[in-house]
């Protein structure tokens, strides 16, 4: 039951990594500094789901997996509110577009560029693409969510 479930949870964030870099390269669409740390944290659930299922885990094994996908999980929502946060913003409170990232991880030490990249600029809060009036940061933060929920269920579950 372990493995059908890690299996399932890692399915979904490569359908989403996949998605995304549909969007990105097909539909043109360039990710702004918090849609790649987005990216990173499905990366992360994926990741650790992926070992899961491969290893086939008893229940202390299912707890650090799930455990650990779940913090990725809760730091790609908390990533996603802070850009949903910015996308609603009244125009005259966005931030300025800030330097690309490439440029921020190269001039200034990893952390004080994280922290940079994580407060967001002005192309963080522009809306480029929606679904159902949704923008990807909403998506995203509502994948988080859900992703989230099943794998604290999963973690504290008695099974």
């Amino acid at each position: 039951m372990n493995r059908l479930f890690y299996f399932s949870v890692a399915l979904i964030c490569a359908l989403l990594l996949v998605f995304s870099y549909y969007l990105e390269f097909i539909k043109g669409l360039t990710p702004c500094p918090l849609c790649i740390f987005q990216r990173l944290a499905y990366l992360g659930v994926n990741i650790f789901c992926l070992v899961g299922f491969l290893h086939g885990p008893g229940m202390a094994g299912a707890r650090i997996y799930s455990g650990l996908a779940l913090l990725s999980a809760a730091t790609g929502a908390g990533i996603a509110m802070r850009q949903v946060w910015l996308q609603h913003l009244p125009a005259e409170l966005i931030p300025e577009c800030g330097p690309d990232l490439a440029f921020m991880l190269a001039a200034f030490p990893i952390f004080e560029a994280i922290k940079m990249i994580l407060t967001g600029s002005g192309e963080c809060a522009e809306i480029t693409w929606t679904f159902l009036s949704l923008s990807i940061a909403e998506w995203s933060l509502f994948w988080f969510a859900a992703l989230s929920i099943l794998l604290a269920s999963h973690l504290f579950s008695r099974n």
